[in-house]
């Protein structure tokens, strides 16, 4: 029924919702109270109306959309690994990747392009400078020279060191027993078998846990962020998210971490960038088994008609799936349960007219809301 968010992304749901309910308030109000100017049976019309031609639209658009064949061959790994009793104590950082590997054998073969885990599936803090180094990163590696077509798609928790104070961030911590100056991300990295890494740092950060506000103005706040278990306070983010390229094939992947999913807008960013498919990788072990992480997972399938990419979904428990491009979900675990799984999805490079605007009725809505609170007070103060 919402095929059509592919030219207004979901503010446009949000339109549709509040237009019919109006109308119908009308519809019902003209016809129990018999107000002035409320017409029941042309305010009926204009719903039916409003009702039908999305919809309509949408059971056609579903039925003819065809992907075009460009297919990528995709392993998700889900580790089920437990974030409050294990993934941060309790079970050491080797002990955990292990896992991943061993899952990742079962389902890769010399057909795989990219192999994906979930968020934070390194937790201990690698320091960037040092990951070419890093004895975990020399397992991946080791892994991809069995199956040199693949790449990995991997979250972990990462450290940037400042040499120089003067160029740190607003979120920049300081070392306690010694001068300078570091950030912590939550990171998703690309790896090759030839070695080369790419990088992007989570930047759309969970409130009260990754993220407190304005972190230039009130740093000392970071001391009332919530510790979950994992890093904590205000981390690092970046401008402008990061795709990862891949020398072997023309893909372009979108490295979508966590909360992320949730911001149309802010996705679009990947997809004006050449992002041919979105991989989300996720930690939805911290709901437990309530309605949380089946809908996050939704928030997936609604990126999916916005945008016309295929999407890989690594979750370290929770659904871990794939979905096509009319938002169909493909093959899901089930929670709680580690698991591996594979398919091929399509690439696209085919842009939306949602891609191309990004949340322009967001905007509109700001500017008008804006506008609304100025006439209110003018209004006010005659």
């Amino acid at each position: 029924m919402i095929q059509w968010y592919e030219f207004t992304g979901v503010l446009g749901g949000t339109i549709w919702i509040w237009a019919v309910n109006i109308l119908i308030y009308k519809a019902l109000a003209g016809k129990l109270f018999s107000i002035d100017g409320y017409r029941y049976v042309r305010s009926l019309k204009i719903v039916a109306v409003l009702i039908a031609i999305p919809v309509i639209y949408s059971v056609v658009r579903y039925y003819t959309y065809e992907e075009t064949p460009a297919p990528v061959n995709i392993a998700v790994i889900q580790p089920n690994i437990d974030p409050y009793n294990e993934k941060f104590s309790g079970m050491s950082s080797d002990s955990q990747l292990q896992r991943i590997l061993s899952l990742a054998e079962t389902v890769t073969d010399s057909t795989t392009d990219y192999v994906v885990a979930p968020e934070t599936a390194m937790p201990e803090g690698i320091w960037e400078e040092d990951l070419q180094h890093h004895p975990q990163v020399y397992k991946l590696k080791s892994f991809l020279e069995q199956f040199p077509k693949a790449d990995w798609v991997i979250g972990l928790a990462s450290n940037k060191f400042y040499p120089d104070s003067n160029i740190r961030t607003a979120t920049a911590r300081k070392f306690t027993q010694e001068e300078g100056y570091y950030d912590s991300y939550n990171t998703a990295m690309q790896l090759s078998v030839d070695g080369k890494i790419q990088l992007h740092h989570k930047s759309k950060l969970v409130p009260g846990v990754e993220k407190m506000p304005y972190p230039e103005i009130f740093k000392y706040l970071d001391a009332f962020a919530i510790d979950l278990g994992g890093i904590s306070g205000s981390l690092g983010v970046q401008d402008v998210p990061s795709v990862f390229s891949n020398s072997k094939t023309s893909n372009i992947i979108a490295p979508v971490i966590c909360y992320e999913s949730i911001y149309g807008d802010y996705m679009s960013k990947y997809i004006r960038q050449g992002a041919s498919l979105i991989f989300i990788i996720t930690n939805d072990g911290w709901w437990s088994d309530t309605p949380g992480y089946r809908q996050h997972l939704k928030y997936g399938t609604l990126r999916a008609i916005e945008f016309r990419r295929s999407i890989a979904r690594s979750a370290n428990t929770g659904i871990s799936c794939f979905i096509n491009q009319r938002g169909d979900i493909l093959a899901p675990t089930k929670w709680w349960t580690p698991d591996a799984i594979k398919s091929t999805l399509n690439a696209n490079t085919a842009m939306t007219l949602f891609a191309r605007t990004g949340d322009l009725i967001g905007i509109l809505a700001s500017l008008g809301s804006v506008i609304l609170m100025s006439l209110f007070f003018l209004r006010k103060k005659r």
